[in-house]
């Protein structure tokens, strides 16, 4: 996984080239506010304005360190909230933690004095300061927001338009001074990721990714030992990892572009919101992020959280005629990570890799065994209310739709089977809300039922179906007659059929069936009296399925698979009956 994270962040870096200089010394920062100031090192202004990115020093594990020529007011000027209304103790101990930052940025920025570039930088500390630094510090707070001040401060002489940090001079010393650096630390410690000792295996953090879900605001860490007990073999900390430096560096800024890649768009109203193009959610607590080798468009992915009839009807045409315009001749591969927050770091939950063709194959075969028909409509619901299905819908608790998302998304990228105890889950809110099979419901029992190995061939099709001789399922078809002649006998009850004995229909029907069926031909002598057609035709069908059914005795109780052919036989037959009845009121018309 880290490899092919590796390998894009590899190509992110050739893409980029063309544009700015990429090196593993330097790393894209913002910066807000700008101090102007002359050649002389003398202060003249500063201007705030919207967060941009620029290219500066990058900095490993900031503690103790300093970044040279951009950072944040604390390191700039020495600056902290005099005004702020907290104790004496914690002014003095804030007061003290600005200053040893600012002296860190200064020793920094000396090491470098033989750079003519950073010379008037060097006045506006040293040799100038009365009018650099110390009246830079007194007019910060006059000329910047109280809002504004957490963002990174950059110098800019009078008149140019290239910040300082910027000029070649100071990005090729900086690589310059870091790759002297890593000849001198590289060793003979061969990386576990490209298997070279070119760039050293240091004991240093790797790098922090930036919005994950449920994760911290300064980012999460994907490898990290910060406790002995993750140690081994007498290695220190990322010694561990036998990862180096570069491959560390390319693998976070893999993650980061993956967690961040996209583009605002507008709504109809004209709102904007941001659309990820290698990200997906399921929840709050995770996500998806995803990638392919030769950059493949896979469009297709949108379709499980916007499913379109007419889109998956295309994809579905394509796959089945073996299109290779579509499928394509030459294989892409594809690789997705999910993933979540867990503190500070990153909880790796699953990792496919396969090909773009086989996606999309992969894809229209999820379709297919996810279809039902709702309302007379085909419908096939969104991965995310499938995940949401198995849980109270009132109370939702989102981490568990998380975990259930992710094996959907493993089920509907790679073809596999859906493990048993998400049909448990399922098959327990439907009882707990008293028979409510929703169509998300229904489609999730369907997925589990076409992909359970030991289902012997038989396929489960989106509406009700005729031939399916499999007595679980011809028992939920019996139970939603059983609820209709109820309701045409009775109308609007406050406790229905469903409501007072679905949990038990569909686990132990030997002992529900009998008192339903003697209670059906209580209900059909009543609508017999009032309309004797209706009931004809209700008896009909109910004794048409039962005749259906094999041997001379109910099955005491039903297994979890058999729970959910009933469910999905009691939710096929309900549409039926509201098909049929929409078809009679279109031919009385």
């Amino acid at each position: 996984m880290i490899q092919e994270l590796v390998e894009l962040g590899e190509r992110l870096r050739n893409k980029e080239t063309n544009d700015k200089t990429i090196h593993d010394a330097l790393k894209e920062e913002t910066v807000s506010i700008d101090c102007v100031i002359d050649k002389n090192g003398n202060f003249l202004e500063f201007m705030p304005f919207e967060k941009v990115r620029t290219s500066a020093e990058a900095i490993t594990a900031k503690k103790g360190k300093a970044r040279l020529l951009l950072d944040k007011p604390e390191e700039v000027l020495g600056f902290w909230d005099e005004s702020a209304k907290i104790g004496i103790d914690k002014k003095d101990k804030i007061k003290k933690a600005a200053e040893k930052k600012h002296e860190l940025f200064v020793e920094k920025l000396l090491s470098y004095q033989g750079i003519m570039e950073i010379g008037p930088v060097l006045s506006f500390y040293k040799s100038n300061q009365k009018n650099g630094v110390e009246k830079a510090f007194q007019e910060f707070p006059r000329n910047v927001q109280e809002k504004e001040r957490n963002g990174n401060i950059a110098f800019r002489i009078k008149g140019e338009s290239c910040r300082i940090h910027e000029q070649p001079a100071i990005i090729q010393a900086i690589i310059s001074r870091y790759e002297s650096r890593q000849k001198e630390t590289a060793g003979n410690k061969y990386c576990s990721i490209c298997g070279k000792k070119d760039y050293p295996v240091e004991d240093i953090p790797h790098g922090m990714i930036k919005r994950v879900p449920n994760g911290q605001s300064s980012g999460c860490a994907l490898v990290s030992y910060n406790e002995d007990a993750f140690e081994s073999y007498g290695l220190i900390g990322n010694d561990n990892s036998s990862i180096c430096t570069h491959c560390a560096k390319a693998y976070v800024e893999s993650l980061n572009w993956l967690m961040q890649n996209g583009r605002p768009v507008a709504d109809e109203k004209g709102k904007e919101h941001f659309i990820y193009s290698n990200r997906k959610k399921i929840s709050s607590d995770t996500a998806m992020v995803f990638w392919t080798r030769q950059d493949s468009s896979v469009e297709e992915l949108d379709l499980l959280d916007n499913p379109d009839d007419e889109e998956v009807k295309k994809l579905l045409d394509a796959v089945y005629s073996g299109d290779k315009k579509y499928l394509g001749i030459k294989p892409d591969l594809f690789y997705a990570l999910s993933l979540s927050g867990a503190a500070a770091r990153i909880a790796v939950r699953d990792w496919i890799e396969t090909t773009v063709q086989q996606v999309r194959i992969n894809l229209a075969k999820w379709f297919s065994d996810i279809g039902v028909i709702a309302d007379s409509k085909m419908l096939y619901p969104a991965l995310y209310q499938m995940a949401k299905s198995c849980d109270n819908q009132k109370a939702s608790n989102d981490q568990i739709a998380g975990r259930t998302g992710t094996i959907l998304w493993r089920s509907a990228i790679a073809n596999v089977p859906i493990p048993l105890w998400i049909l448990s889950s399922v098959l327990g809110r439907i009882k707990a809300e008293q028979g409510a099979v929703t169509s998300a419901r229904a489609s999730l029992i369907k997925l589990f039922l076409n992909r359970n190995p030991q289902k012997g061939g038989y396929v489960y099709m989106e509406k009700h179906d005729s031939k399916n001789q499999e007595t679980a399922y011809l028992f939920g078809s019996i139970f939603a007659v059983l609820e209709s002649i109820q309701w045409y006998a009775l109308g609007e009850t406050n406790a229905s059929v469903r409501e007072r004995f679905f949990s038990s229909a569909c686990t132990t029907p030997g002992l529900a069936f009998g008192r339903l069926m003697n209670l059906s031909q209580k209900h059909l002598s009543k609508i017999k009296g009032e309309k004797p057609g209706l009931a004809v035709v209700l008896d009909r069908e109910l004794q048409g399925l039962c005749a259906k059914i094999e041997g001379p005795t109910l099955p005491v109780t039903f297994r979890l698979e058999e729970q959910g052919a009933f469910a999905l036989g009691y939710y096929h037959q309900k549409n039926k009956k509201y098909s049929d009845d929409k078809n009679k009121e279109t031919d009385n018309e």
